[in-house]
Formats: structure tokens, C-alpha cells, sequence
């Protein structure tokens, strides 16, 4: 499979997705992608400028939307978009897997500001949703389906 998926099937006035990875990073960094691939083209943005971001929750869904919303206010506040993303995820304790740990994201973005002819532009991203909302562990891989709000 690829990074990420759309579905086509799930939501008729959003963008719905299912995106994995070999790890949490992986599958954050994937989520983020597709994010930034209904905005616009992420191949033609360049990682120009970066972008610090710190989060920490006890859950690891919860992490997620807060990843996917904190990238979504970036882009209105600067008025970037983003298409490298390099995470680190960690808990006080020895498994990544058990909710009720203390999850901790720091991350850092990369990419440019908008530039409507360079981009491709294509529809705007205004949320995050939690409709259908899931992340889950599947023999070897993350998954996580999202449905964004545009």
C-alpha cells in the first residue's frame, strides 16, 4: 500500500483517508502528507522554511488529531504549506502501545508559503474531525484512517 489512500466512499462533503506506517513517526509524517496533498501538490513544495512543533498527550489518538489540527493552524497563521516532516515520538514508559502513557511529539516541518501559480492549489483544509476517526496497530504497521473538513 501506498503512504495513504483516499476514499472516495466515506465522505461526501470531506476528504476521508487511511494512511500507515512501519511506526507512530511514520504514520504522523504519512497523515501529514496526505493532509498537505488535498491542499496542493506537496511535489512541487520545496522545504524551504521550518517549523518547530511540541505536543504531548496521554492519548495516542488524541496525538494524532492535535499533530494534523497544530499543521492545519500553521498553515492559516503563516501561510505555509508543508510536504517534510521529521518526528520523534516517546513515552515515560517502555511500550508506545499502552494508552495511558504520557505520548510526546516533536516534530519539525518543512515547506514554503503559499504560492497559488508554483502549488497547484486545490481545496482548503479547515479541521481535523473525529467522524470515523482511528488509529490502530495491524500486525506490523499503524493505521490510521482521518476525515478531514474542507
Amino acid at each position: 500500500m501506498p503512504k495513504f489512500k483516499f476514499l472516495d466512499d466515506v465522505a461526501i462533503a470531506d476528504v476521508a483517508f487511511v494512511a500507515e506506517g512501519k511506526n507512530l513517526e511514520e504514520l504522523f509524517s504519512n497523515c501529514a502528507l496526505a493532509t498537505f496533498e488535498v491542499i496542493a501538490n506537496t511535489k512541487k513544495v520545496e522545504p524551504k522554511k521550518s517549523v518547530t512543533i511540541s505536543l504531548t498527550n496521554k492519548n495516542l489518538d488524541r496525538l494524532l488529531f492535535d499533530w494534523l489540527s497544530e499543521l492545519i493552524y500553521l498553515k492559516d497563521l503563516k501561510r505555509m504549506i508543508f510536504s517534510k516532516f521529521d518526528i520523534k515520538i516517546s513515552s515515560p514508559k517502555a511500550s508506545l502501545e499502552k494508552e495511558g502513557d504520557e505520548y510526546k511529539l516533536k516534530a519539525k516541518a518543512w515547506g514554503e508559503g503559499i504560492d497559488y501559480k508554483k502549488h497547484q492549489i486545490r481545496i482548503d483544509v479547515k479541521a481535523v474531525t473525529y467522524h470515523l476517526f482511528e488509529i490502530k496497530k495491524d500486525k506490523n504497521k499503524w493505521k490510521a484512517k482521518i476525515i478531514l473538513d474542507v
